[in-house]
């Protein structure tokens, strides 16, 4: 997979992540996680994100890392209003990686001003190496976040319909030479409903796109602000499908609008 640039320390990742929301407790219900894990690794994956609202899945993927967690770029986060229970869940994190966490975020900017303080001190004293914050929406105040100088990547929703990042926050990211973490790729789930057959993703195929879910990766990849997508699966056999749409060739404008068009008028 092609690596790109997760700050502006010069650290690369590949472009394709696994994120760990529902899907990691979900693979766990039936003893599967450490395979969904051990796959990705298999496959070239580095970038795993998790947090403390996502149930046990920290736990889990501390876990199914296992001996290999020196392979992994772990991101993780912060989310509470307390200060006092935030430096817990920063404890806590680095107890279950081993006493490093390579991105610690804080998660839908919930007292960010708070928690920020205690993971810049926490970069500096070296526990963690870059700093981020997250949201589900894209909000003003995390343009506020993203000029204090004080963090190294941005994780934010970016599919074929939730655009709004292109906006202000990727050409502010690009700017300030912040990496740029995708979430919700498929949406929720629900992009990859539509009924998108192998006909009308025919243009794509000289870009190594068959499935309508290489066709969403692609799409918000293709744009170079965006470091590593964080797809999440409970699937093992997903994992290869994903990987496959973090080689280029990228698309250009033409492909990036039809799979604009097909995601809009889909059914």
């Amino acid at each position: 997979m092609e690596r790109r640039r997760l700050g502006a320390d010069g650290t690369e990742v590949p472009v394709i992540g696994l994120g760990t929301w529902r899907r990691l407790e979900a693979a766990a219900a039936g003893g599967g996680h450490v395979a969904v894990v051990t796959r990705a690794l298999d496959a070239g994956v580095r970038f795993f994100d998790s947090s403390p609202m996502y149930g046990r899945a920290e736990e889990l993927l501390a876990e199914a890392l296992g001996d290999r967690r020196g392979e992994a770029v772990v991101a993780t986060k912060i989310w509470t209003a307390s200060p006092a229970e935030g430096r817990q869940q920063l404890d806590r994190a680095l107890r279950l990686f081993g006493g490093h966490v390579e991105l610690m975020q804080i998660h839908n900017l919930v007292a960010w001003r708070e928690h920020l303080p205690l993971l810049v001190a926490a970069r500096e004293e070296g526990r963690i190496d870059r700093v981020g914050a997250t949201h589900y929406a894209v909000v003003r105040e995390l343009e506020t976040v993203m000029r204090t100088g004080r963090i190294d990547a941005v994780q934010i929703p970016y599919n074929p319909r939730q655009r709004e990042v292109e906006q202000r926050i990727l050409p502010l990211a690009a700017d300030l030479g912040l990496g740029g973490v995708v979430m919700r790729p498929f949406g929720e789930g629900e992009l990859l409903d539509l009924d998108i057959d192998e006909e009308q993703l025919a243009p794509l195929h000289p870009f190594g796109v068959r499935t309508w879910a290489q066709a969403l990766l692609k799409w918000g990849l293709s744009d170079r602000r965006c470091t590593v997508a964080i797809p999440a699966t409970s699937h093992p056999s997903r994992i290869d499908e994903n990987v496959a749409a973090g080689e280029p060739p990228w698309f250009g404008p033409d492909e990036r609008e039809l799979v604009h068009r097909l995601a809009r008028d889909g059914t």
